[in-house]
Parts: structure tokens; C-alpha cells; sequence
């Protein structure tokens, strides 16, 4: 298996790592101190940065504006979004305008897509259902009504629904079909109401009543939702690797420089296992990670569908965040729940992205499904 990148997809990582470098994951007050959001937007000067060094149209065509990369490229740049915590749509907006891009008509590719690439169109996706626990595609129905399709529902935990122009929702018709469709915030019969995720930012709970949106804003292409849902997955995923490697780098910086009984605490057997135990998570999720951007970029044939590498990536990442932050919240000792220390602010992200995953359990469960309807061998 070969992992090597690209010079395309090396040179987006230079330029991500460049825009991030100024970046402080602690500039917005800390979540634990804050009653309600830590902001009212997300942070437009990096977005401003992002749009300048080309990142925010990465996997779009040249004739949209952008670089015709692909998924691992994206998924490269997320890595690095995660090691500061980024408070931008990154995953949301790029992943929102290549699904329109890859399974949208030709006129809403040329609506959409260029003002996206520039980043002056900001898109998010409701993805997590009602609950975030039930399939985000039967949260909302959808009955064509002459020139529109007429959404009723509720999403609950969108990302940014407060500070993006337009939301891509799910929603299923009675035919058993699922649409993408392209809600402005502020349109008549949409409402949302305030949630607070772990991390301090403000989600929206997307309610729909009536809501008609043009036929002409809709994605009717079968499998696109299918192939959203993956692609934020292993987007999640991305950050979720960049954030952990992060977080094992503070605990080894700290380790080595906290003495006890006269040594530095990392030379104590305890504490260079349950490190090297969270390295190996890493290097798992990391792989996992890569095998499920490849099957999405290249569409390459397996012994099971791309779904079943997504589902190995989630299983890693929700399971290895988790360990990875609570093991570094161990070793810092009293250090970890410092809040003028940043380690809790990654701590509040690390639980955000593992519920934004979902648990291992589930997706062990999907896998078993896709082993029993795809035997090996």
C-alpha cells in the first residue's frame, strides 16, 4: 500500500501549514468560562487567508476556479485545520460544493461553485438527523409541489447554520429517494434554534415547516447524499488525526520537562507505554484515514464498498480521539484541566468530533452488515 502524495497535494499541505502557523487554538475565551458561544462567527480573517492561498477550492475544477484535486487533498488540509483547532467551514463548505460539483446539473455547478472557490458563498450541511443518532436522510421529507420541493423536518447540531449562506439538507421523498437540497438561512419556513456544542461554537437546530425550495436547488442524483455523508466522515476523521498528533506532542513536551523523584516523568515505564499505546492509535487512524480518502478520491473497486473503509476510519478516529485526550488529560496531571493551559480546549474538541463520529460500536455494527452482504474471499 502506497501512501505517497502527490507534489499537488504536498505543496496544499505547505500552504495550510503556512496559513495555520499564526493561528492560536485559544482565540476565542475558553468554553468552560463561557455561558453560551465562545463567538458569534467563525473566523473570518483565516477564512480570508484560506480563500488567498487557494484552499478553499482544492477539490473543484479549473473552470469553477479551482485546483481539481481531490478528496486526500482536502483531507491533508483538514489534518492540519485540527492541529489548531480552526474556527472556519472548512469541511462543511468545500465538501458541500464538491458533492454539488460531482452530482449537481451544470447550472447550479455554475451558480454555485465559483462564488464558493472565492469564498464568498459559505455552505454548511445538516447532517446528524433529528437526534444525531437516527440516519440524517429521514430527518426531513420532501413532496414536489409544480416548480419546487416543499421540505418539512428537523436537524438538530448544523455546523455554522447560524453564519453560512446556504444549508445542503438531506431530505427523503416518498418514492424512498434522497434529495440534497439548498436551503438559504433566513427563508421563509426555516428557523433555527440555538445549541452549544463542547467546544464553546454555536450550532443551529434546523427546523423546516413548509420550506419550498426551487426544483433548480436540488440535487435529485441518486448516491450523492451516500457519497456526502462519507466524504465529511473522513473529513471528521482528518481533524480528528491532526488534532490528536497535536495533543501527543504537548503531553511528550510536558513529560519530558516534569520531573519526579529527580527524573523527567516520560522516562517511568507507566507513562512511555500509555504514550506509545496512543502512537499506535495515531498510526492507525492515519492509515485508516488515508484508505478511506483513496476509495472516495478514485472510486476503485474492493473486496467491500468505499462505505466499509469510512466505517473502519470512524471506528479508529472516534475510539483513538477519545484515548488520545484523555491519556494526555492523565499525564498533564492537574496541567490538563488548566484553563489558561490550551490542553482542555483540545480535550472539548477531541469529545466534539467523537460525537460528531458517532460510537465505534455502530459502525463495528455497519461494518458486520457489509462483511455479511460482501463475503470475503
Amino acid at each position: 500500500m502506497d501512501f505517497t502524495f502527490t507534489e499537488e497535494q504536498q505543496a496544499a499541505v505547505e500552504a495550510a501549514k503556512a496559513v495555520f502557523s499564526g493561528v492560536a487554538p485559544d482565540g476565542v475565551p475558553s468554553p468552560a468560562r463561557t455561558p453560551g458561544a465562545v463567538a458569534d462567527d467563525f473566523d473570518r480573517a483565516l477564512w480570508a487567508r484560506l480563500r488567498d492561498a487557494d484552499l478553499l477550492s482544492l477539490p473543484l475544477a479549473p473552470e469553477y476556479g479551482g485546483a481539481g484535486l481531490n478528496a486526500i487533498a482536502l483531507c491533508l488540509v483538514l489534518r492540519e485545520a485540527g492541529t489548531v483547532l480552526a474556527r472556519v467551514p472548512l469541511l462543511e463548505s468545500v465538501a458541500a460544493a464538491y458533492a454539488i460539483q460531482v452530482h449537481g446539473d451544470d447550472a447550479l455547478k455554475r451558480d454555485i461553485l465559483p462564488r464558493a472557490a472565492r469564498g464568498e458563498l459559505v455552505l454548511t450541511v445538516a447532517a446528524n438527523g433529528r437526534s444525531g443518532h437516527d440516519p440524517a436522510d429521514r430527518a426531513v421529507t420532501a413532496h414536489r409541489d409544480g416548480d419546487a420541493w416543499v421540505l418539512d423536518g428537523t436537524h438538530t447540531a448544523v455546523p455554522w447554520a447560524y453564519n453560512a449562506d446556504l444549508i445542503l439538507v438531506p431530505a427523503h421523498t416518498g418514492e424512498g429517494r434522497t434529495l440534497l437540497a439548498l436551503v438559504p438561512r433566513g427563508h421563509k419556513g426555516v428557523a433555527l434554534g440555538e445549541q452549544i456544542s463542547t467546544t464553546g461554537e454555536r450550532l443551529g437546530e434546523l427546523r423546516l415547516e413548509s420550506a419550498r425550495i426551487p426544483a433548480d436547488r436540488v440535487v435529485e442524483a441518486e448516491g450523492a447524499w451516500e457519497w456526502l455523508r462519507d466524504l465529511l466522515a473522513t473529513g471528521t476523521c482528518a481533524l480528528a488525526l491532526g488534532l490528536g498528533e497535536t495533543v501527543l506532542r504537548m503531553t511528550s513536551t510536558y513529560t519530558g520537562k516534569r520531573e519526579q523523584f529527580g527524573f523527567p516523568v516520560a522516562t517511568f515505564q507507566a507513562v512511555a507505554v500509555q504514550a506509545a499505546d496512543r502512537y499506535i492509535d495515531l498510526r492507525a487512524m492515519e492509515a485508516t484515514l488515508w484508505q478511506a480518502a483513496w476509495r472516495i478520491s478514485t472510486e476503485a473497486d474492493g473486496a467491500l464498498p468505499a462505505s466499509g473503509d469510512v466505517a473502519v476510519a470512524k471506528i479508529w478516529a472516534s475510539e483513538g480521539v477519545r484515548r488520545v485526550a484523555q491519556t494526555a488529560q492523565h499525564l498533564h496531571g492537574g496541567f490538563g484541566a488548566d484553563t489558561e493551559y490550551p490542553l482542555h480546549r483540545y480535550h472539548a474538541w477531541a469529545k466534539h468530533l467523537e460525537l460528531s463520529l458517532g460510537p465505534a460500536a455502530a459502525h463495528e455494527e455497519t461494518l458486520g452488515d457489509l462483511l455479511a452482504a460482501h463475503p470475503l474471499g
